[in-house]
């Protein structure tokens, strides 16, 4: 095997590896959104289960919802950072070497479309993981409130002696 068809072997190889690193990609974008969808049913189904003395079900499954949201946006990133590194420092330089540059092209042309401010796959996946965190924050407040509105009438009636 001479020289240019082990490159060519090596692009091969890399780059599948590349496509399925994408794969399992969209197979923990799939894992989220299914987590996200059981903890709504969860808030759902269990709103009137408290625990300990105040802590309610939804409360808990609030919480849950918003650290699923946080690491899902956390994962969408660091997919996305690996993802162009595996092009820029990898497949690039390769194609340097070989007669086309499909991935090189493919890239220039994705930039140049994300120029227009077009939402890409990952945009909505990060704004599908920002919108959860936001309602699960926002059913974490309302359940919080009446918490702290007891604690603050405890210490209120405390101080006034009643």
């Amino acid at each position: 095997m001479d020289r240019d068809e082990l490159i060519l072997r090596e692009y091969e190889l890399y780059t599948q590896q590349k496509e399925n690193f994408i794969d399992r990609n969209f197979k923990t974008n799939k894992f989220y959104m299914a987590a996200i969808l059981v903890l709504i049913f969860a808030l759902i189904y269990t709103g009137n289960v408290v625990f300990l003395t105040k802590i309610s079900a939804t409360l808990v499954f609030a919480l849950l919802g918003v650290s699923v949201s946080a690491l899902w946006w956390m994962n969408v990133d660091s997919y996305n950072t690996l993802i162009k590194i595996k092009f820029a420092n990898v497949i690039e330089p390769i194609e340097e070497k070989l007669p086309v540059k499909p991935f090189t092209d493919e890239y220039a042309g994705i930039s140049e479309f994300r120029n227009k401010k077009v939402f890409m796959f990952s945009d909505i996946q990060k704004l599908i993981a920002a919108g959860s965190a936001l309602f699960f924050f926002a059913v974490c407040i309302s359940e919080f409130a009446p918490l702290f509105m007891a604690v603050i009438n405890k210490v209120m009636s405390f101080k006034c002696g009643i």
